[in-house]
């Protein structure tokens, strides 16, 4: 029986690493704000390449578009410090997240804002 758990539990965090949850297309947000232009502008040119179109994550990263996200469980500033010291994962089976270099406090904040209204889109909030 043990045998049998173990298997189960293998097979579980085996597709937490398989990539995204959905693809892009199930969490297209539709048309993004103009005040919110400058983060996805950003988060396409540094963030999506792991973290996927839409938050959605990829082979790379796990998708911000989850629960696990949800700003009472990871404020903004969890994820404001992810982004300048990097992170060790503690949901995700991902390797460690490097920081990202050169964004000044308000590309941050404008990307975590991004992030926010794409949750925000998928009921996340």
């Amino acid at each position: 029986m043990t045998r049998v758990w173990t298997l189960a539990a293998a097979l579980l965090l085996a597709a937490c690493d398989a990539g995204p949850d959905r693809s892009p297309e199930d969490v297209n947000p539709g048309p993004v704000p103009a005040a919110l232009a400058e983060g996805e502008r950003t988060y396409q040119g540094r963030c999506q390449s792991c973290h996927g179109p839409h938050g959605v994550g990829t082979t790379q990263g796990p998708p911000l578009v989850h629960r696990y996200y949800v700003p009472s469980h990871h404020a903004d500033e969890a994820f404001r410090r992810a982004i300048r010291f990097g992170v060790v994962p503690h949901h995700w089976h991902f390797g460690p997240m490097p920081p990202v270099a050169g964004l000044d406090d308000q590309a941050v904040s404008a990307v975590i804002a991004y992030i926010r209204w794409l949750q925000q889109r998928q009921g996340i909030d």
